[in-house]
């Protein structure tokens, strides 16, 4: 059910780079960050609310707090920095350029998560950097 998701979450992420590169035309980027977030905020606890899990959050630690937390601001500032993106240069190379996520997310997951890094890990990020200054160019 995971890969349904993941894929899921590709269409989404592919839906919101159109989308927000439509509406952020005449619109400050920061502007438009804000916009979008307070409707991720609203969808986000209409969801908890929806499927009844509010109650969950005294038991969340203080380690989870402190992640969650630091993992907000790092989502904040690549949503400034994506938006921005998006308004000065063209989406379909700006896109490319943030996916590059994928390749520091495998070796940060490797770093600090101790996850595999297998050949198969190797030859995607490299195919991914690749890929990615063919469509840059």
């Amino acid at each position: 059910m995971w890969f349904v998701f993941a894929l899921l979450s590709a269409v989404f992420a592919a839906l919101t780079s159109i989308l927000a590169k439509i509406g952020i035309d005449g619109v400050d980027s920061n502007l438009a960050t804000a916009i979008r977030t307070v409707v991720v905020v609203i969808m986000a606890w209409a969801m908890v609310f929806i499927t009844h899990v509010q109650s969950g959050i005294q038991d969340i630690s203080k380690k989870s707090w402190l992640f969650l937390i630091l993992s907000g601001l790092a989502t904040g500032a690549s949503w400034l920095c994506y938006y921005k993106a998006i308004q000065m240069g063209d989406v379909s190379k700006v896109v490319p350029i943030d996916k590059l996520s994928v390749i520091l997310t495998l070796i940060l997951a490797f770093v600090f998560l101790h996850e595999d890094f297998t050949v198969k890990s190797v030859i995607g990020c490299i195919l991914i950097g690749a890929g990615t200054l063919v469509m840059v160019m």
